[in-house]
């Protein structure tokens, strides 16, 4: 009784909260256009940047940078910019290079700027191309844009002379156009729009959703702003949490405004209607998005805070369209009223009666032979995830790049000049121990040891000779690699050099050598995360199988609902694999070349698909239970759950596909991965798992489906997504 009277207090408090909005519609109305404007205008104020930045503490390669630093080789963060003659070699600029390194000097956040003519091996060896290397007070990614056109003026002589300058990164990606390009949330819209006037009908039932989600949506991107001007979020920050922040705003006001227009046309009241549905869909809504936020936090776990914020980032925004959904959705309702549906483009529909339409002709059908759907379901997700078994995860580099991108053209001048493993240059760092470091001797002959061994390594093009620190505390040498950064052999050479070559080289010496460098990192970073990736999958499954068993009240349907998701999710992994890696379409894409999986996409697309397809799961599963709950009759409650649902998430995923997909016209790869990744996965969802699978499991459970011991049921919180109902005595055991 306990909980059944904190239910009908959630619920009531839901309904008065939907009726207080419906009454109060412009207090409301206003409240958001408030937070909209307030949010944008402090965005642009004081609002932060996005730029890839993390640390990794504890690991040999951030205590081989940490000390580079300590002992004085290395200070703030260093970018190539590359230039190439176009008359000539480039000692034919001498004087442009000596101008435009001068001007580089004097720029406000540069420590050291080299001069390429008088610098070994920074000129190649035909002489057309140079590298200037400029090392800054910090990472160059997170300045303000309008230090790019410093750097451009200060380059001026040589683009005068007839030299071509590019940035490499991190520069490069200061370099990129900042300029808001909302094509991707343009065709998302248009595409939302056509689909619920074809699936609904009514403009104004149409428009609502699109309002809500637009709104909470601006908000939310605001908010992050303000967060980046205080913590660190990636590149990625912002894209991923549009995507996530239209996608499921629109659904989530979607919900809503169907279940009111099914009350209006059942003859309930509009200010009614209202509270009846936030009461009901609402608190789905707030089941669904506290699944996907949980998810998304789960991603903390990986005790990266680079992976985190990107959640984090994600979170925001869902949670924001939440709270949209469940205060601006009812005023706007409360404002239209009966009227929703006085524009119409055909003749308005929310949800099927009767029993003889088409979704419940197909439960029917799946009813009868639900064996043979369960297993052309489960087949046809095995097939996707075959290329799983061979993802090759890594940094994808500025190789991957439009070459219309400064960094891409950076990269292809280094590769041509200098090989492509000059890419990525790989640094050796030997701590020596008192007596080598005091003793010139003993540090030159280890010095030569140490050469010997890196340069007879398979997949080492180069070795640079080790040479001391100021203070004579360490040796450090660069290892150039035969293949480019982002290559599976340059990973191999990695893995080799810091787990056999230079361990091998100092054995028995007392002196201790750290592998470390920019691509170094990302491969460490990668396999931190690959390490952290069960991890994160055990925490959020198990999350959400406690919070839907609270929800559902069921061991069975809660157990069942992780473990199909986790088949959806390697079916999408599947399609990346296939499109990025094997190159498989990557033309259609725009992606040139195959590439490897960037390491931190599984991880995210773990999180977010993993509360996507609980979001469908939520609102399916809900209605199902209350037919349950009503009449006890599994086959009813399956097939009515089926078709009160179908419309409405069949256009809610048509429309977050459509999101998704349209985000593939980034020039970001990782985006472009993570928006394949989710379309594909929502499509899935919505088809395989929600038409397949799960009608044929409960109907293979019968009802057992709602059996949960009484002691547990009792222990449990009460979190009803459609509000308390009475269970059949049966149901519980």
């Amino acid at each position: 009784m306990k909980n059944a009277s904190a239910a009908d207090g959630g619920t009531g408090r839901l309904h008065r909260l939907g009726r207080w909005c419906a009454t109060h519609a412009w207090r409301i109305v206003i409240l958001w256009l408030v937070l909209l404007v307030a949010c944008t205008v402090a965005d642009r104020r004081w609002g932060g940047s996005f730029a890839d930045s993390f640390s990794l503490p504890g690991t040999s390669t951030q205590t081989g940078a940490d000390l580079l630093k300590a002992h004085g080789v290395t200070s703030g963060t260093s970018a190539p910019i590359v230039i190439k003659s176009d008359q000539g070699s480039v000692a034919d600029h001498q004087a442009a290079v000596a101008a435009a390194v001068k001007n580089l000097q004097q720029l406000p956040d540069v420590t050291a700027v080299s001069n390429p003519l008088t610098t070994p091996g920074a000129v190649s060896a035909k002489g057309t191309i140079a590298q200037i290397n400029v090392t800054f007070t910090s990472n160059p990614a997170g300045f303000d844009h309008a230090y790019v056109g410093k750097v451009d003026d200060a380059v001026q002589p040589l683009r005068s002379d007839h030299v071509s300058v590019d940035y490499g990164d991190p520069l490069g990606q200061l370099a990129a156009p900042k300029a808001a390009d909302l094509t991707s949330e343009a065709i998302g819209l248009g595409v939302a729009v056509l689909v619920l006037l074809i699936g609904f009908g009514s403009v104004a039932a149409s428009g609502l959703p699109l309002v809500t989600a637009v709104v909470g949506l601006v908000v939310g991107l605001g908010g992050l702003g303000l967060l980046a001007s205080q913590f660190s979020f990636g590149q990625a920050a912002p894209t991923l949490a549009a995507m996530m922040g239209l996608g499921v705003g629109i659904d989530y006001a979607l919900f809503l405004s169907t279940r009111y227009r099914a009350l209006l046309q059942e003859g309930a009241e509009p200010t009614d209607a209202v509270g009846r549905t936030v009461a009901t869909s609402g608190r789905s809504v707030l089941v669904a998005a506290a699944t996907v936020a949980m998810a998304l936090a789960g991603l903390y776990v990986s005790g990266m805070s680079f992976i985190g914020t990107l959640g984090a980032a994600a979170g925001l925004t869902v949670i924001v369209a939440a709270a949209a959904s469940v205060t601006l959705t009812p005023a706007l309702l409360g404002l239209l009223g009966r009227r929703i549906d006085r524009l119409h483009v055909r003749t308005p529909v929310a949800e099927p009666t009767g029993t003889n339409d088409v979704w419940h002709r197909w439960a029917a059908k799946v009813g009868r032979r639900p064996w043979l759907f369960l297993i052309g379901g489960l087949a046809v997700l095995g097939i996707l995830a075959i290329p799983v078994g061979s993802m090759h995860l890594g940094h994808i580099d500025a190789g991957a790049e439009p070459t219309t991108s400064t960094d891409r053209r950076a990269y292809d001048l280094i590769t041509e000049g200098f090989g492509p493993g000059a890419n990525g240059p790989v640094t050796v760092v030997t701590r020596l121990d008192s007596q080598q470091a005091a003793d010139p001797a003993q540090s030159q002959t280890l010095a030569n040891t140490l050469q010997h061994d890196l340069s007879t390594v398979h997949g080492v093009a180069s070795v640079t000779p080790p040479k001391p620190s100021p203070d004579h505390a360490l040796l450090v040498s660069t290892v150039v690699p035969a293949t480019g950064p982002q290559d599976q052999a340059t990973t191999d050479l990695i893995h080799t050099l810091e787990d056999d070559t230079v361990p091998h080289a100092l054995a028995g010496t007392g002196a201790t050598g750290y592998v470390t460098g920019p691509t170094v990192s990302g491969q460490t970073f990668t396999d931190t995360l690959v390490s952290k990736l069960p991890l994160i999958i055990g925490v959020v499954v198990a999350a959400a199988f406690v919070l839907l068993l609270c929800v559902f009240r069921s061991p069975l349907v809660a157990l069942k609902a992780a473990v199909l998701n986790l088949f959806s999710i390697a079916a999408a992994y599947g399609v990346v694999v296939a499109v990025f890696q094997w190159g498989w379409g990557g033309d259609l894409v725009g992606v040139s070349e195959k590439v490897p999986i960037e390491s931190y996409v599984p991880m995210m697309m773990f999180a977010i698909i993993f509360g996507l397809s609980m979001d469908y799961e939520v609102f399916l599963l809900a209605r199902i239970r209350e037919t349950w709950l009503h009449r006890a009759d599994n086959h009813l409650a399956v097939a009515t759950g089926l078709a009160a649902t179908a419309r409405v998430i069949t256009c809610a995923a048509l429309i977050m596909t459509s999101v998704f997909l349209a985000f593939m016209l980034s020039p970001n790869v990782v985006v472009k991965m993570l928006a394949l990744g989710l379309g594909v996965s929502v499509i899935l969802d919505a088809t395989v798992v929600r038409l397949l699978l799960v009608p044929a499991t409960m109907y293979l459970f019968g009802r057992t489906n709602w059996w949960i011991p009484g002691w547990l049921d009792r222990v449990l919180p009460r979190l009803d997504p459609e509000g308390p109902h009475e269970a059949p005595p049966e149901t519980v055991a």
